[in-house]
């Protein structure tokens, strides 16, 4: 064989040796085939199951702390009226109540007590107020067993939030990270205070987080899948609560940036879809209960002149929503009584929801949140992130801190939920004692939760006294939001049964129905108020001045839930 031969049986047989060689997966396509065998003797399944287990048994502790507590709460200021307003929006079609929110977040309230049997009279008419005391008190239905069945679908997607931010602190900074975005989240005594609740701001900072992680899903996946996805995470978000409105802008930009290496056309059409689709969402929550979309302005919605009253006449929703918005300027032209550090005054402070926030976060969660944000700034591959987990959160807080409603921090209960996955970037901090501290603030973060059950709604840190303390600072939502009728009721029956008692209640519970027996001592003089004084904390913080000498000369005897005061008057 001459030498041109054999250079070209050695060729053929380097190529077919070449062929029996395994060949390189590209990341994207060895991700799609399957668990790869592992140098210790595993696989990528085996090795997921002790972090499907973690995940669940977190969220599994979640669940059992939300239903228990609302299962031992009475209803708070809001909930009869989202109840009620859901259950006629199911049964009547009819939108007239609540105007000031949109349906969304109402109709899964209302499915749950529908599933659980309410009865409405259809016949009752009334304030929507009125309507929610009469669906639950009046109606021959179980208000407590209402209360739970409204309750459970938030419940549900509290925990399905929790998955999102588990995921969304994975893609971002690994398996790590969602683990610990996930402790925090599962931990935060404000998600699951406001989780456990039939109210709208768990839903609408839910849905926001999902709608900010599908678009950084679009980045490098496909964004003609996920931008249509995150339109309707953020539709879901408008419809449930308009105060997530100065986030479309905000998404609209994140989508274009999402596809920023297309072409202008595609970042155009990316911003616009999400807009779209979010009000496209909204139209649908409203043409879900009335597919007629039969409306006549209630003569309650205020008139509003300036820019406001043209945001709400040419902002492209149906008209309840806009009477919603005229009845939300209202509400922000008048002056509301709060309570900060001690001291009561009329009006809002621009740096009340911080100090809130200071007050009801745990330490190690603060500590952690500092971390994370630390975590974007100085880990390049976190870069990119933070658009994604600040820029929304900061709007809407920097919106909430100019409103008149110094009411509580469930105005901000977002905050909670994409700091956590900002902190999970800790993970990705090269240092060797990160994991250590990181473990122990942990720790920390779940103890102090813990301590506080079941009284998460009346939570604050250990730097300001704990629960017991929370209504020397805050007040309303912060700490008694009325729910603590039907413990009152058991300790008046078990402590204080055959003795007078003089209430004075803050919410949306009729005592009567508990069994509570009690006189009112604000419509009497002082001196024929004698026996045991039941104050809510919500009414100490007001300064009433009916109330400040009935106080002022009685001795302290006790609290229910760390939210209302009992006294002793001679």
């Amino acid at each position: 064989m001459g030498l041109a031969g054999r250079s070209a049986a050695r060729a053929e047989q380097s190529r077919l040796a070449d062929e029996r060689l395994p060949r390189p997966v590209p990341h994207r396509v060895r991700r799609l085939t399957g668990p790869r065998p592992s140098g210790r003797g595993g696989d990528v399944t085996s090795r997921r199951w002790p972090v499907v287990l973690a995940v669940a048994a977190l969220l599994a502790g979640m669940a059992a702390a939300m239903v228990s507590t609302a299962v031992a709460q009475s209803p708070t200021i809001d909930e009869p009226v989202y109840v009620a307003t859901g259950v006629v929006y199911l049964k009547e079609h009819d939108l007239r109540y609540n105007a000031e929110h949109p349906p969304l977040g109402k109709l899964l309230i209302g499915a749950g007590a529908v599933a659980g049997g309410v009865r409405l009279d259809s016949s009752f008419t009334g304030s929507e107020q009125n309507v929610g005391r009469h669906l639950l008190y009046e109606s021959d239905n179980d208000a407590q067993l209402v209360m739970l069945a409204a309750r459970l679908p938030v419940i549900v997607l509290t925990l399905c939030f929790g998955l999102v931010v588990f995921f969304f602190a994975r893609d971002l900074s690994g398996t790590g990270g969602g683990l610990i975005a996930l402790v925090l989240y599962a931990f935060s005594p404000d998600v699951i205070a406001h989780g456990s609740l039939a109210t709208l701001d768990v839903p609408m900072a839910g849905f926001l987080l999902t709608a900010v992680w599908l678009l950084w899903r679009a980045r490098d996946r496909r964004p003609g899948l996920y931008v249509p996805l995150a339109g309707a995470a953020l539709g879901a978000a408008v419809a449930t609560k308009m105060s997530a409105l100065p986030a479309i802008p905000v998404l609209m930009g994140l989508a274009v940036y999402s596809v920023w290496s297309s072409s202008v056309r595609r970042r155009v059409a990316a911003g616009a879809a999400v807009a779209g689709i979010a009000v496209a969402v909204v139209w649908a929550s409203y043409l879900a209960v009335d597919p007629r979309l039969r409306w006549t302005t209630p003569p309650t919605v205020p008139d509003i002149g300036g820019w406001r009253g043209l945001v709400a006449d040419w902002l492209p929703f149906p008209a309840p929503f806009r009477d919603g918005m005229r009845i939300q300027f209202g509400f922000e032209d008048m002056r509301w009584t709060s309570f900060l550090f001690g001291h009561a005054y009329q009006g809002s402070r621009w740096y009340y929801l911080p100090a809130a926030l200071l007050v009801k976060t745990p330490l190690g969660m603060l500590a952690l949140w500092a971390a994370g944000l630390a975590a974007l700034w100085a880990v390049p591959r976190l870069r990119p992130a933070a658009p994604y987990v600040l820029l929304p959160a900061a709007v809407l807080m920097a919106v909430a801190m100019t409103g008149a409603r110094d009411l509580g921090v469930r105005y901000v209960v977002f905050v909670p939920m994409f700091l956590a996955v900002a902190a999970g970037g800790t993970a990705l901090l090269r240092r060797r004692w990160v994991p250590a501290v990181t473990g122990v603030l942990l720790l920390f973060v779940a103890v102090s939760s813990v301590r506080t059950y079941p009284y998460y709604l009346p939570y604050s840190n250990e730097a300001f006294g704990g629960p017991s303390k929370t209504h020397l600072r805050l007040h309303d939502s912060n700490v008694d939001w009325g729910q603590d009728l039907k413990r009152l009721a058991d300790r008046l029956r078990d402590d204080h049964s055959g003795e007078r008692v003089w209430l004075v209640y803050k919410g949306s519970g009729v005592p009567s129905w508990y069994g509570i027996r009690a006189s009112d001592p604000l419509i009497v003089p002082p001196d024929r108020v004698h026996g045991l004084l039941v104050v809510s904390d919500s009414w100490l913080a007001k300064d009433d001045p009916r109330l400040v000498p009935l106080v002022a000369t009685s001795e302290r005897a006790g609290d229910v839930g760390h939210s209302i005061t009992l006294f002793r008057r001679p």
